[in-house]
């Protein structure tokens, strides 16, 4: 919360989004959010793909949103037996397609140009910092994603 307080006026003035403590969003605003955007964050817990339906995302097409940015893979064990509980009910292959690889080839055929995402498990703590790191390039220094990559590589 600090953090979108802190970047809130760099922004613009279409700052949209939900809060997960708040409510959990439906398929219908995850759908929204998706196609209405130039610009995605995610930052939660667990794989992005387990809080969407499969069959929904790869029917939507999502060309005005440049870039996607997930901060995901984060566990606690609430987190781990929610999405025990869920992946019980999918197949391998199902599971498979929510990996960090397989959705950004997924968002990519969606027509979103650009996906930034974590490749394995972190702590909410190190996504804060990536977070924090990710606003200040983009938004205050304004290098582009490619260099803002680049930056949190080191």
């Amino acid at each position: 919360q600090k953090i979108l307080e802190k970047y809130h006026d760099l922004f613009g003035l279409q700052w949209e989004g939900v809060i997960g403590n708040v409510c959990a969003p439906s398929q219908a605003k995850w759908e929204q959010l998706l196609t209405s955007c130039s610009a995605f964050l995610f930052y939660g817990m667990e794989r992005f793909m387990s809080h969407v339906l499969l069959d929904w995302l790869v029917a939507m097409n999502i060309p005005k949103c440049h870039l996607v940015i997930l901060l995901d893979l984060v566990r606690s064990q609430q987190s781990y037996q929610r999405i025990t509980n869920s992946d019980i009910h999918k197949s391998c292959l199902h599971i498979a397609l929510e990996r960090p690889t397989e959705t950004a080839m997924l968002l990519s055929l969606t027509g979103v140009g650009s996906v930034m995402a974590l490749q394995w498990y972190t702590s909410l703590e190190e996504n804060a910092e990536r977070l924090e790191s990710l606003f200040e390039n983009l938004l205050s220094f304004g290098k582009t994603t490619g260099q803002t990559v680049r930056v949190l590589q080191k």
